[in-house]
């Protein structure tokens, strides 16, 4: 990694596990700790807000540098250049997820039973920063994490459908990242590095009915660039028959304040308006939603279960 990057993404929190990942503790997490507050993905989903490990192992590595992005962007690097060990990286996330976390034992605000159990995670987000699917042992990744009990949520904006297509094993919830309705604005807005991005998440959305695991396709809503396209979100959702929908607001948060203006964050109430239209379209329920993170959530099940049931 060069260092120059490295410096930066420390001094933003992240912990640098080998040549190419890295661990940073999620802000949901702090809340978690701190004030008894939980991320959507606790309400929706099951899992445990404080017992979640936010990871990645293509930290300056990805396909696309997104407007709406809100992390450091150095990437000019497709392929990682070094691979190290799956085992290893699982084993060293860990470690330093509990490095990370142990300072908030002497803090009064937080239960010392919930702090004893955020240092033993049991949920992985394969997200953070990057593109994971870059990461070319991905599945001896997801399968070290199954060895230890952890549920795996893998985040992908799509563009490696061949990566999803061999995928072994799958992880426990995989989210694919859509947040353009068609070619043109796809190029402007997710800025896409590689030949083609378009096309290959196309055929990602193909591919999803056939993998055997929970999907999720996640709209990524910008205010003034996205949002009036619910025929063509519709026609791409019914190509990928997810188990779920969410839509989310763009926040105007981090490095995307260089790239986007307030006025493109959409309120939970824009939120609303097209998830209740989306479901119209789709025949997708309208199942949930939390105002704080600006997400609604549509199923295909009327009753979904969650993944603790």
């Amino acid at each position: 990694m060069d260092p120059n990057t490295k410096k930066i993404l420390e001094k933003q929190g992240y912990a640098i596990v080998g040549n190419h990942s890295a661990v940073k503790l999620c802000h949901w997490l702090r809340e978690s700790l701190l004030r008894n507050r939980f991320c959507y993905k606790q309400q929706f989903y099951g899992i445990k807000t404080h017992r979640c490990l936010q990871m990645s192992p293509t930290v300056n590595n990805c396909t696309q540098n997104c407007l709406f992005c809100w992390r450091f962007q150095g990437f000019d690097e497709v392929k990682l250049k070094e691979v190290d060990d799956p085992e290893y990286i699982v084993e060293e996330s860990i470690k330093q997820q509990k490095r990370l976390i142990v300072g908030y034992k002497g803090d009064s605000r937080v239960d010392r039973k919930k702090w004893e159990e955020a240092m033993e995670p049991k949920h992985v987000a394969i997200s953070l920063i990057g593109e994971p699917t870059l990461y070319p042992r991905l599945g001896e990744l997801i399968e070290e994490y199954h060895k230890r009990g952890f549920t795996t949520f893998l985040v992908t904006n799509g563009t490696m459908p061949e990566v999803l297509e061999n995928l072994d094993p799958l992880p426990t919830q995989l989210y694919v990242t859509l947040a353009a309705p068609n070619e043109e604005i796809y190029k402007k807005l997710l800025v896409p590095l590689i030949k083609n991005g378009w096309e290959r998440l196309r055929r990602t959305l193909e591919l999803l009915p056939s993998l055997d695991t929970r999907t999720v396709i996640r709209h990524t809503l910008v205010k003034g660039w996205n949002m009036d396209y619910l025929k063509e979100y519709a026609k791409l959702d019914s190509i990928g028959e997810p188990t779920f929908i969410e839509s989310k607001a763009y926040v105007f948060v981090g490095y995307s304040r260089e790239r986007l203006n307030l006025s493109n964050m959409p309120s939970h109430a824009d939120i609303q308006e097209f998830s209740r239209k989306l479901a119209d379209m789709t025949g997708y329920y309208y199942t949930d939603e939390k105002e704080d993170s600006r997400v609604v959530l549509l199923s295909k099940d009327k009753n979904p279960k969650k993944l603790s049931e």
